[in-house]
C-alpha cells in the first residue's frame, strides 16, 4: 500500500482527508486508485486526456517523477506520494560591497549580530548596502518588511497599491487599527522606519506589470516574491531569470506554506516547477479559501532568512528544495527541485527572452461590465426584491458550512458546492434558481455545473453575499 499526501486545496475532495493509502504497483496505478476512490478529484489532476496537469507535480517520497519514470515510477513497499498543486514566497547581481561604516548607534543595534563570526562587522556592511525589493505588503510582506528592517538591509523597494482593511489585521502584522484605511505602502513604510530609520525605504505606488517591472526591479539585488495571485508570481519570476535576480518564493494556503528561492546559482526557477498555471478559479484564493493568521508569519520570516543569508552569502540556501510546511501537523517537509533544461525561461534555449502578457498567459479575462440584464446573472436588490415578492424560486448557497455560520440570507439552502453533483437530482430542472457565494467566483461555477446538466433557468447572484450587505442588509456581516 501506497499513501497519498492530500493537500489541503484538494482535501474538499477527499472528505477532508489530508491522507488516502491506495494500491498499485506504479504511481500512475496508485493515483488512478484514488481517482477512482474520489472521482471528483480527477478533474484536478488530469486532464480530459488523462495526462497529469502541468501545474500538479508528484513526488515519489522527496523525488519528482517527471525525473524517474513518471507515472510508471515503481513503488516497492509502503513509500509516500506528495500531490504538489500551485497554490491561487553573496548573490549575482549584488554590488560590490562598497565603502561604508557602522556608526555608534548601528554598532549598539546591531551588536547581537556583529558578535557572531557569520556576520561581524563586514556582514553588517554587506546588509547595509543590501538592497532588496519586496513585492507586496501584505501577509508575506508584513513579516519580511518588519524583519529586513530590523536585520539593518539599507534600502527596500516595496510594491504594493492595496489599502489596509479589516480582514487583514488578522495576519497583516506590519499594519494596525489606527491604519485602515490608509495605503499599505505608507503603513509599512512607517512601521519600517520606526523599527529602523537607517532603513531606506522606496515606494512604489503601483502594481507590478510587464512595463515596468524590468525598469523598478532593476535596481534590487535580490526580488522577495509576496504575490498572492498567479499572473504576478510569473512576472516576478520571468523578470528575475531575465535580470539575474534571486526570486525568494513564498506561498500560503489556509494551513500550508511553501518556499524556496528560484533563479539563483544555476539552480531553477519557478517555471521549472510549475511550468503553466492553474486554469482561472480552479485553485481558490486566500479570500475564499481563508488562511491561518500565524502561517504567513512562518513563511514569511523564512523569506527574510532565506535573503539575509543570499546577502550574507553564508549558509545553505533553498535553491534546488522546495520546503512545505503543515501547521495543522507541525511539519515541515523538502522536496528536491531540478532545473528543467527545457524550461521556456531559464533553460538552455529559452523561447521567453522578455516578459509577456501574464493575464493572459493565466487565462485572465478582465470582466465584462455586469447590468442587471445581463444573461445568467442578478443583482442583490433584484434578489431581495424577488424574496419580498414572494416569487417561486430556488437560492442557493454554495459556500462552505463554516461561511453560512458566519453570515447568510434569509431563505437560501446550504449545497456546497463540492457537494452540489451529489444533490442536482433533488433540484427541479424547470425551477427558478439563483446561487450565490461569497464574492461571486463559485457561484459562477456552480451555474456552469448546473446549465451543464440541464437546468434551463439558472442565475448567479453578482458579488455574492458580500453585495447582499453592500446594497439590501449591512447588518449581514462582511467577512
Amino acid at each position: 500500500m501506497a499513501k497519498i499526501l492530500i493537500p489541503t486545496a484538494l482535501r474538499q475532495f477527499t472528505e477532508q482527508k489530508d491522507s488516502v493509502e491506495v494500491s498499485g504497483s506504479t504511481v500512475g496505478e496508485a493515483l488512478n486508485a484514488l481517482t477512482a476512490q474520489y472521482p471528483n478529484i480527477k478533474k484536478n489532476l488530469f486532464t480530459d486526456q488523462g495526462k497529469l496537469r502541468s501545474f500538479v507535480n508528484v513526488y515519489l517520497n522527496d523525488e519528482d517523477i517527471r525525473y524517474l519514470d513518471k507515472d510508471a515510477t515503481k513503488l516497492e513497499g509502503s513509500e509516500t506520494i506528495s500531490i504538489v498543486p500551485s497554490i491561487a514566497g553573496g548573490a549575482a547581481g549584488i554590488a560590490e560591497l562598497e565603502t561604508a561604516e557602522l556608526s555608534n548607534e548601528e554598532i549598539a543595534r546591531y551588536s547581537r549580530h556583529l558578535i557572531l563570526p557569520e556576520v561581524g562587522m563586514e556582514g553588517q556592511v554587506k546588509l547595509k548596502n543590501a538592497k532588496v525589493a519586496m513585492i507586496g505588503a501584505g501577509g508575506l510582506g508584513a513579516p519580511l518588511g518588519l524583519y529586513l528592517a530590523a536585520a539593518g538591509v539599507g534600502r527596500v523597494g516595496v510594491v504594493d497599491f492595496d489599502v489596509v482593511d479589516a480582514s487583514n489585521l488578522q495576519r497583516q502584522v506590519i499594519h494596525g487599527t489606527n491604519d485602515l484605511g490608509r495605503k499599505k505602502l505608507d503603513s509599512a513604510a512607517d512601521r519600517m522606519r520606526d523599527i529602523n530609520p537607517n532603513v531606506r525605504i522606496d515606494k512604489f505606488d503601483t502594481g507590478l506589470t510587464s512595463e515596468n517591472a524590468l525598469e523598478i526591479l532593476k535596481d534590487y539585488d535580490i526580488v522577495v516574491d509576496g504575490t498572492d495571485n498567479f499572473p504576478t508570481r510569473y512576472l516576478v519570476n520571468d523578470a528575475c531569470v531575465l535580470l539575474k535576480r534571486p526570486n525568494v518564493y513564498g506561498s500560503i494556503f489556509r494551513f500550508e506554506g511553501q518556499a524556496s528561492v528560484f533563479a539563483y546559482e544555476g539552480g531553477p526557477c519557478y517555471r521549472c516547477l510549475y511550468p503553466e498555471p492553474p486554469p482561472p478559479g480552479l485553485v481558490p484564493s486566500c479570500a475564499e479559501g481563508g488562511v491561518l493568521g500565524i502561517l504567513p508569519g512562518i513563511i514569511g520570516v523564512i523569506q527574510a532568512t532565506e535573503t539575509v543569508k543570499i546577502i550574507l552569502g553564508v549558509g545553505e540556501t533553498l535553491r534546488g528544495r522546495l520546503l512545505m510546511y503543515d501547521a495543522l501537523t507541525m511539519r515541515f517537509r523538502e522536496l528536491k527541485l531540478q532545473r528543467d533544461r527545457n524550461c521556456p525561461v531559464c533553460g538552455d534555449h529559452p523561447t521567453v527572452t522578455k516578459l509577456i502578457d501574464y493575464q493572459e498567459f493565466c487565462g485572465v479575462r478582465p470582466a465584462p461590465p455586469q447590468t442587471a440584464a445581463t444573461e445568467g446573472v442578478i443583482d442583490a436588490r433584484e434578489v431581495k426584491a424577488k424574496l419580498d415578492r414572494g416569487d417561486d424560486f430556488v437560492l442557493i448557497d454554495v459556500r462552505e458550512p463554516y461561511e453560512y455560520q458566519i453570515a447568510r440570507i434569509p431563505g437560501s439552502v446550504l449545497i456546497p458546492l463540492g457537494d452540489l453533483p451529489k444533490h442536482l437530482n433533488e433540484l427541479n430542472h424547470e425551477a427558478d434558481i439563483v446561487a450565490h457565494c461569497k464574492s461571486g467566483a463559485r457561484s459562477q461555477k456552480a451555474v456552469d455545473l448546473l446549465k451543464q446538466n440541464g437546468f434551463k433557468h439558472v442565475r448567479n447572484l453578482t458579488g455574492g453575499i458580500l453585495a447582499w450587505s453592500d446594497q439590501v442588509d449591512p447588518s449581514v456581516p462582511k467577512y
